[in-house]
């Protein structure tokens, strides 16, 4: 295996920063300094010095214009989360972000979880709408935090992809990691993460579908990244190679993605909850605009 790919896996460290560290000589193969191609092999000497940790990000309670509080009480928050709204800080990020809107709002989360991640027990992109549930208390962010990696929870999105997937109804089962080439993207890849999406075909238009879909995992972009794989990546969603000339006709800045309803077991008592957002204006005027032209 290659260097970089080698040390991306064994230290958890981005390709990028394992390229930085051998561009630096901070990465020996048997005393020598090694490029970021070069093989490793076994049974050779690896000598490592890792950067220094980044300082934690720090919170900051700014109020969030269009993030709207579902349902709270003494264990949970469930909001809907606005386009360009991040789940919470991380370094290089200086967008507003769901824990800072809360914060802002007055309402305290678990401090569970690292210092600028307290209380999130799961994410949606910046440029993903819909709903999402953060655990104010320090038990519900356990029991909801199993609860994810169980999948005893239902997540329900809706995409608006290009084309028409063929079966109409199917599921996708296909292994995720990070991209080859590219450490913003992920792809499908042998040996990637097990990752199975399961979709349903609500509404065709004549260029595009408009898909129910059910996570059975979470992994980083998964939706996107599975349907680009099947090339019917969501609309607007340029990143993984959706139609720019579409997406500009139907004034789409981003992915038709959006996290239409949330289900799971309450921390406290056991009760099954759901909760639905309903499309913002964005793209509920991008449907609109393709039901005139079918």
């Amino acid at each position: 295996m290659r260097v970089d790919a080698g040390l991306a896996k064994l230290l958890g460290l981005s390709r990028t920063v394992v390229a930085t560290l051998t561009d630096a000589g901070d990465v020996l193969v048997d005393g020598r300094p090694a490029g970021k191609s070069d093989r490793l092999v076994a049974g050779t000497w690896l000598e490592i010095t890792l950067p220094e940790p980044e300082r934690p990000v720090e919170v900051h309670a700014i109020a969030v214009e269009g993030m709207v509080l579902l349902f709270e009480d003494d264990h949970i928050a469930v909001v809907d989360k606005p386009v360009g709204v991040a789940a919470h800080p991380s370094p290089g990020w200086t967008g507003p972000t769901v824990i800072g809107g809360l914060a802002a709002a007055g309402v305290r989360v678990s401090t569970s979880g690292a210092a600028e991640r307290q209380g999130v027990v799961h994410r949606l992109d910046v440029g993903t709408t819909g709903v999402m549930v953060v655990a104010k208390s320090e038990y519900a962010y356990t029991v909801l935090k199993r609860a994810f990696k169980e999948r005893t929870v239902e997540k329900r999105y809706h995409a608006l992809v290009q084309g028409h997937p063929d079966p109409s109804v199917g599921t996708i089962d296909a292994p995720i990691d990070r991209h080859p080439r590219h450490d913003y993207k992920w792809a499908v890849v042998a040996g990637g993460k097990p990752s199975v999406t399961h979709y349903e075909t609500i509404e065709a238009f004549r260029a595009a579908s408009l898909l129910d879909v059910k996570l059975e995992t979470g992994r980083t972009h998964q939706i996107r990244v599975h349907f680009s794989a099947l090339r019917h990546p969501c609309v607007g969603d340029l990143t993984y190679g959706a139609d720019p000339v579409l997406a500009k006709r139907l004034d789409l800045s981003r992915q038709w993605l959006h996290a239409r309803s949330l289900g799971f077991h309450h921390p406290d008592d056991g009760r099954w909850v759901e909760f639905t957002s309903e499309y913002p204006p964005d793209l509920a005027a991008a449907l609109d605009t393709l039901s005139a032209e079918s």
